[in-house]
C-alpha cells in the first residue's frame, strides 16, 4: 500500500491560506496491522477493546490520518483498496483529517465514548451492503424495504466512537464518498434522516425559483423538529466543547477541531438511528437545483451546509432544527469551502 507522504502543513482560515512558517513533515504508513483482519458485526456492541488504536492521539496530521484509516479497514468500513484511494484524496490537501493535532482538545476520548456506549445495538441492514448505515424512507408511504436510500450512522470516518473529519471541502467529501460507492446526501435526504421521514423530491424543491426563493420557500411550513423529538435540547447532543482560546473566526493553526466522538450521545439519535445530526461537525451535503440534479439521478447540485457543532449550547449561530435550510454561505467558494468545524456524512443508493 502507498505510504501517506510527508506534507507542509499550511495554515488555513475559512480555506484560503494564512501566512505562516508550515510545519516539519512526517511519513506513516496507512497500512493495516497484521490484527485488523476482520470487522466486528454493526448489529454487535461496541467493546472498548473493539476500536483498534483507540488511544492513539496522533502528534502529526500524517500519523492522524494513518491511524484513522487503519481503524476504517478493520472496522469493514473500506476494504485495502479503499483506503488507497482515500489516502491519496487526503495526501492531496494540506488540511484534511480530524483537525491540527497541535490545536485540538477533544473533551472525550474514544475509549470513553466506548464505555458510553457498551449496551449499544445498531442494527446491521443487509439493504445497505455497507456496515454502519441504515436505510431512509417515507415513513407515511413506505415501509422500511422500500426505502432505495442508505445513510451512515456516524459523520465520516463512517464508524462509531472515532472524531469526524474536519477541514474537508464539499468536492473532497464526494470523492471520498464516491470511493466507497457512496456519494454526499442531498439535502431532504439528510433532513429527513434526522427529522424520521423522507419527503417526496415534488414537496421538498420549489425548482424553477433561484436559491433564495427555493429556500423560502421550504422553510415557510416546514415541520419544525430535532432528530432526538420535537422540543430543542442542545445538552442531547456533542454541543459542549469549546472553541480554542485563540481561535476568533477560523484558521488551522489557531481553531482546533474539538470534537467528540461520533456516537458519543446516544440520545442525539434520529428515529432511524442517526447520531450526531445536531452537534459535533457540521455537515456539507447538496442542494439539487434542478431534477435532473437530485443525487440519486447522478446530479450534483450546489453545496449545503447542516447541522450545528460543537459549540451550540453556548454559541447558537443559527438555527437547527432538522429541516431547516441555511443561506447560501460560502457560495463564493463554489465546492472548495473548508473549516474547523466542518465535516460530512454519505449517502449511498439502493439498487433494487
Amino acid at each position: 500500500m502507498k505510504r501517506i507522504l510527508a506534507v507542509a502543513l499550511v495554515l488555513a482560515g475559512c480555506g484560503d491560506p494564512e501566512q505562516s512558517t508550515p510545519a516539519p513533515s512526517a511519513s506513516v504508513s496507512a497500512a493495516p496491522t497484521a490484527s485488523a483482519s476482520a470487522a466486528p458485526s454493526a448489529s454487535v456492541a461496541l467493546e472498548p477493546s473493539a476500536l483498534p488504536e483507540a488511544d492513539v492521539m496522533a502528534k502529526t496530521l500524517e500519523e492522524q490520518r494513518a491511524t484513522m484509516l487503519r481503524r476504517m479497514q478493520a472496522m469493514g468500513v473500506a476494504d485495502k483498496a479503499q483506503v488507497e484511494k482515500i489516502a491519496a484524496i487526503m495526501e492531496s490537501s494540506n488540511w484534511m483529517g480530524q483537525g491540527n493535532p497541535e490545536a485540538v482538545e477533544h473533551p472525550m476520548t474514544r475509549s470513553e465514548c466506548m464505555q458510553v456506549r457498551k449496551a449499544i445495538h445498531d442494527e446491521l441492514e443487509p439493504a445497505c451492503k455497507a456496515p454502519f448505515m441504515a436505510p431512509i424512507y417515507n415513513t407515511k408511504t413506505e415501509k422500511k424495504q422500500d426505502a432505495r436510500v442508505c445513510i451512515d450512522r456516524y459523520e465520516f470516518p463512517s464508524m462509531p466512537c472515532d472524531y469526524p473529519v474536519t477541514w474537508v471541502t464539499t468536492a473532497e467529501g464526494q470523492k471520498i464518498c464516491n470511493v466507497l460507492g457512496k456519494r454526499l446526501c442531498d439535502a431532504h435526504e439528510w433532513e429527513g434522516a434526522c427529522a424520521g421521514s423522507v419527503l417526496p423530491i415534488d414537496k421538498e424543491y420549489a425548482f424553477g425559483r433561484d436559491r433564495n426563493g427555493m429556500r423560502g420557500m421550504h422553510d415557510l411550513d416546514r415541520e419544525i423538529v430535532w432528530a432526538y423529538g420535537p422540543k430543542k435540547d442542545h445538552g442531547k447532543c456533542a454541543t459542549k466543547s469549546k472553541r480554542s482560546k485563540k481561535c476568533e473566526s477560523s484558521g488551522w493553526k489557531q481553531c482546533g477541531s474539538n470534537t467528540y466522538p461520533a456516537g458519543s450521545f446516544p440520545e442525539c439519535r434520529s428515529p432511524f438511528g442517526v447520531y450526531d445530526l445536531h452537534g459535533n461537525a457540521a455537515e456539507h451535503m447538496l442542494l439539487p437545483m434542478k431534477p435532473e440534479e437530485v443525487g440519486s439521478a447522478g446530479g450534483t447540485g450546489v453545496p449545503e451546509m447542516k447541522g450545528s457543532w460543537f459549540i451550540f449550547s453556548t454559541t447558537e449561530a443559527h438555527i437547527d432544527d432538522c429541516r431547516w435550510r441555511s443561506p447560501p454561505w460560502h457560495a463564493n467558494e463554489g465546492m472548495n469551502h473548508r473549516n474547523y468545524h466542518l465535516g460530512f456524512r454519505c449517502c449511498k443508493d439502493i439498487k433494487k
